[in-house]
């Protein structure tokens, strides 16, 4: 029997591969968009804003994975959301990085202490969980950015 309880809870991934051969450009307003009354000064222009061009910097190495589980909300990262996961990236410590632990995806806050790996959920909820030779472990992607509805 380990000394360390199973990872339980977590939060579960599906993956998805980017279409990168389709673009839609939407209209980007050019000036920034204050959180208060809006400036009649301001100008209307409009630039183009391809979605793929922003937050894909690696095609190849970059994927989406929608989140179901509750266990990164202190991260800002909901049920549902999407996470851009760039595979190319090298993790460093305190990163949020989509990790296979025991054959099975998660989305989790590394902590790395010399060569201790703790896997760090963002709620108070769950505890974290100290990665051993015992477990079968891997940082799959490094997440890059979240799509979140309000």
């Amino acid at each position: 029997m380990t000394r360390f309880r199973r990872l339980e809870n977590c939060v579960k991934l599906t993956i998805y591969y980017p279409e990168l051969e389709s673009t839609l450009a939407l209209p980007l307003h050019q000036s920034l968009i204050p959180a208060g009354f809006p400036s009649p000064a301001d100008d209307y222009m409009e630039l183009q804003l391809d979605l793929n061009e922003h937050l894909v910097q690696n095609p190849s190495a970059t994927f989406f994975a929608k989140v179901k589980g509750h266990s990164m909300e202190d991260a800002g990262i909901y049920e549902g959301d999407i996470l851009v996961v760039d595979r190319s990236k090298e993790v460093r410590n305190n990163d949020i990085a989509v990790c296979i632990i025991n054959g099975e995806f998660t989305v989790k806050r590394i902590c790395m202490n010399g060569k201790q790996i703790t896997l760090v959920p963002e709620s108070r909820a769950y505890q974290p969980f100290e990665i051993t030779e015992e477990h079968q472990f891997m940082v799959w992607g490094l997440v890059t950015y979240v799509i979140h509805k309000p």
